[in-house]
């Protein structure tokens, strides 16, 4: 039987943006071509491809930028 972790656990830079930063959006809209975005109350942090494989893919590409904007920011 295999370990279950939480998502917070598998992706801690994304409940961190969440928690202390901003909110996610996922899916195509009018607006962006983009699958993903970053948004925080000064608008666009950062945005996605416009495909990815499969949303684990879409979201470990998230995890990581999140990861790095963090590094950078903070």
């Amino acid at each position: 039987m295999s370990a279950k972790i939480s998502v917070d656990e598998a992706f801690p830079n994304i409940a961190r943006w969440l928690d202390e930063f901003g909110w996610i959006e996922l899916g195509q809209d009018d607006y962006s071509r983009s699958f993903i975005r970053v948004l925080d109350q000064g608008g666009m942090v950062w945005e996605g491809k416009d495909q990815y494989k499969s949303l684990d893919h879409a979201l470990r590409a998230l995890e990581k930028a999140l990861g790095k904007w963090v590094e950078e920011t903070t």
